[in-house]
């Protein structure tokens, strides 16, 4: 991949390559509306320590908000024929879309909270059975059901799917239509007044545009730092943990969430688990240390005891990734800054990044070329709630 770019201004800049980034320029470039020029930037194409790359690649429904339903499902269908809308020449990338659903499991104060996330769920279009504590063990019976009052499956639109094909198919495919891909990082962004002029890179070079989408990730809050801008964003570390068990469970398994907030889901022949850390600190973008004693401590405690089978588990692989995290409420912050309207924030998706990428470019191409959104109105993600201290809350994180 190039390090310089080939011209000296571009009508949108996106900064950060991976799904989002590449998403967006996908959807940029797809439009017939849209005649610019698009550059992304990437630090690191291999996209390695990437919130993509890093996550558990999963995809759900089962949200309380309508618009994040919406979105959700919009990716599940987008993924589904992900292989047409993305082939290029004779490559159709398969994401190979495990549609076997979530499982929220829930005790008594928890089912409460679940019924009334399913009628909203029913009302948007969701598949969602509401399961009580016979159903589920007649449906899911590895289950331990003590303490538990029920629980929510999702039939359609949730499950796990290929991370690294997402980005790369989103990738391949903008590069098809045009979009100039390089392999550099911004170390700053020249602001005059309230408009955004261009950037610096790292190896000196300047490069002017008219719109610049800040897709960054982790660095999302650094990158508008440069701008003079400031978001509630940061890194928060997530460990998995992969698990081979001596006995493995039977029938349909879901990505099942306990109560507690320790989940796992099938991975080929093993299971991949993890939980929602009690202590949840920001850490340096750099580490990527493996919480070894979560597992010991917090989430195998808690599998053995909801799946009997899970008594007897073995780690077999373990990997720490990051989320860029939205410390106001837990949702990403879409769209222009409220004063320098030309500077697009596509950051603090917590963890929601990889099954929202669709519906998310798709959106802020329509901001670029309309100036306005058309297929979804994402703007109860916009950047005024943050200025108002107003949050976008959602009961059904994760």
């Amino acid at each position: 991949m190039a390090t310089t770019a080939k011209k000296p201004n571009y009508d949108v800049i996106i900064v950060g390559g991976a799904v989002n980034g590449s998403s967006t320029a996908y959807f940029l470039a797809n439009n017939p509306d849209f005649n610019g020029s698009i550059l992304v930037i990437e630090r690191d194409p291999t996209y390695a320590q990437s919130a993509t790359a890093l996550s558990s690649s999963s995809i759900r429904v089962q949200f309380s908000n309508p618009i994040n339903i919406q979105i959700s499902k919009y990716g599940a269908d987008f993924i589904r024929n992900f292989h047409e809308t993305m082939q290029v020449d004779d490559d159709k990338p398969d994401l190979t879309f495990h549609e076997n659903g979530y499982l929220f499991l829930a005790d008594d104060k928890g089912f409460d909270v679940l019924k009334r996330l399913h009628n909203t769920q029913i009302e948007n279009g969701a598949q969602i059975d509401l399961l009580d504590v016979e159903q589920l063990k007649q449906k899911f019976p590895w289950v331990n059901t003590e303490s538990l009052k029920g629980a929510t499956f999702g039939r359609a639109d949730e499950g796990w799917f290929d991370n690294y094909g997402m980005v790369n198919g989103f990738r391949r495919k903008a590069r098809s239509l045009g979009v100039e891909y390089i392999e550099n990082e911004v170390v700053d962004i020249i602001r005059e007044g309230n408009k955004i002029k261009g950037i610096c890179l790292k190896n000196g070079d300047v490069v002017g545009c008219g719109t610049l989408v800040n897709c960054a990730g982790t660095r999302g809050a650094k990158v508008a730092r440069m701008a003079g801008l400031e978001i509630p964003v940061e890194p928060r570390r997530r460990s998995l943990f992969v698990f081979a068990c001596r006995t493995p469970l039977e029938g349909n398994v879901p990505l099942t969430i306990d109560p507690t907030g320790v989940f796992f889901r099938p991975e080929g022949q093993f299971y991949l688990g993890g939980t929602y850390p009690k202590v949840d600190p920001e850490v340096d973008p750099e580490d990527f240390g493996v919480l070894h004693e979560e597992f010991d401590e917090e989430v195998w405690p808690i599998l053995a005891e909801r799946v009997p089978a899970f008594e007897a588990i073995k780690v077999v692989n373990s990997w720490a990734g990051h989320y860029d995290y939205c410390v106001l409420d837990h949702n990403a912050i879409v769209g222009p800054h409220n004063e320098v309207d030309n500077f697009l924030f596509c950051n603090g998706f917590s963890g929601h990044g990889l099954q929202q990428a669709p519906a998310i470019g798709r959106g802020l191409s329509e901001l670029i070329t309309y100036g306005n959104y058309r297929a979804l109105d994402l703007s109860p993600l916009s950047f005024q709630r943050v200025i108002e201290n107003r949050p976008f809350l959602e009961d059904s994180v994760i």
